[in-house]
């Protein structure tokens, strides 16, 4: 293939901001600080204290958070100008959420990748790249002998001895305030916890650390630990540090196309730069083909692919249809009168189908969508789609972001006379 040819699929126009969003993003973070130890251990103690609502491992696992109508007594709530709620919850209230409102609560502590939908600038020199396992996403909090990991809904997934810091009830047990939170995807087949990212170590935060750090950081520690060992009394999971390349072209083609000991399920991109920011981040970001993700396009419950793309949205107050994003994209707007008839109501999500009409998008801006409605969207859900997933999910359908137009903007921004890094792996 020519150089000319290698070069030409990277000349695909930018269907979004996402590439603006990314530069806000960075510039915000190095504006806005925060108590990040105090985040960390209100987190910690909201993720151990659920325990004790249950009398037992095996009932917290029957409990249904993501069904449960009835909710405690919570702050007043406040609306945002886009008709959102500002989450005025403490983080030790948290306990007491139940039902969407656990659910959301949860959901939003995690850092949560936007999908890839344009290529980012200086991909190659800011950027790690590593393959995704498939999973459970969830946090695993350590502290006060036992350790503990939930669903990003607040669902106890596992109660065990582990080898991270204060993890276990043994001699060399860390002083009570040691604490970890580790941001992990749970591989069932080969019972691993593989670490994707860290909130906190040994009560030392690492929020407002850069994932260039935070990556050296987690290699280093776990490794001393002890917890990427094989399982023994005091250690029931295996814990597992991912490899991570500076995203060149050797990084990339083998986090690409290089053996795992788990299944993929797409790649992970984090700019270097980037702090631990909860809810969505153009910082991070998903992107996956058929040669690394068993499903690319979404499907229904019997993994079938729908004939037509469906997406969920957020109903708001005055019937507008809004993604997750903050702020959010609003899709079209429902009529009173259909909201009455379907008995609608604000907060609720709400599935739909793309029609004929597909998706419009001029200047990066969504201007119109073919939306037919399908009923409201299961009850497990947290909260509505992305506008990164959406997009990303139209194009996996009629014009891809293939793999080779990411090795296409790394050759260009090489030949335009950018150094490089040679490839190696973080930490």
């Amino acid at each position: 293939m020519s150089s000319h040819d290698i070069r030409r699929p990277f000349k695909r126009p930018a269907i979004s901001d996402q590439q603006r969003r990314r530069e806000l993003s960075l510039l915000r973070q190095s504006q806005n600080r925060h108590d990040a130890q105090l985040q960390a251990r209100r987190l910690a103690s909201t993720v151990l204290s659920l325990q004790s609502d249950y009398n037992s491992s095996s009932q917290e696992q029957q409990v249904d958070l993501e069904v449960t109508d009835e909710l405690e007594s919570c702050p007043e709530e406040v609306e945002d100008d886009y008709g959102h709620h500002k989450d005025a919850h403490d983080l030790r209230q948290a306990t007491k959420l139940r039902g969407p409102d656990a659910r959301l609560w949860f959901a939003k502590q995690l850092m949560l990748p936007e999908w890839m939908i344009d290529v980012p600038d200086k991909l190659n020199t800011d950027w790690y790249v590593f393959a995704r396992p498939a999973g459970k996403r969830c946090f695993v909090v350590s502290s006060n002998g036992t350790t503990i990991s939930r669903l990003r809904n607040g669902v106890l997934l596992h109660r065990f001895p582990s080898a991270l810091p204060n993890g276990a009830r043994t001699n060399n047990s860390k002083a009570a305030q040691s604490y970890c939170i580790l941001d992990c995807i749970f591989h069932e087949s080969d019972e691993t916890y593989y670490v994707i990212d860290g909130v906190c170590w040994a009560g030392i935060s690492l929020y407002e650390c850069t994932a260039e750090f935070r990556f050296f950081w987690l290699n280093s520690k776990l490794a001393e630990t002890g917890a990427c060992d094989v399982p023994s009394a005091y250690h029931k999971y295996k814990f597992s540090a991912l490899p991570v390349y500076n995203c060149d072209k050797e990084g990339l083609q083998t986090a690409y196309a290089g053996q795992v000991p788990y299944v993929k399920d797409g790649l992970l991109f984090y700019n270097k730069h980037a702090q631990y920011q909860t809810g969505n981040t153009p910082l991070s970001l998903v992107w996956k083909d058929e040669h690394c993700s068993q499903y690319v396009i979404d499907t229904d419950n019997k993994g079938q692919v729908q004939s037509q793309q469906q997406l969920v949205l957020e109903l708001l107050d005055d019937g507008r249809l809004a993604t997750s994003d903050d702020p959010p994209v609003i899709f079209g707007c429902l009529l009173g009168e259909f909201m009455q008839k379907t008995a609608l109501h604000r907060g609720d999500l709400i599935k739909f189908a793309i029609g004929e009409g597909g998706l419009v998008v001029v200047d990066s801006k969504l201007e119109k969508a073919d939306l037919k409605y399908l009923g409201k969207s299961n009850r497990a859900r947290a909260f509505a789609d992305s506008y990164s997933k959406v997009l990303f999910q139209h194009a996996a359908r009629y014009s891809p972001l293939r793999i080779e137009y990411l090795f296409a903007s790394i050759s260009s921004y090489v030949e335009g006379g950018n150094s490089t890094q040679d490839a190696e792996m973080a930490g």
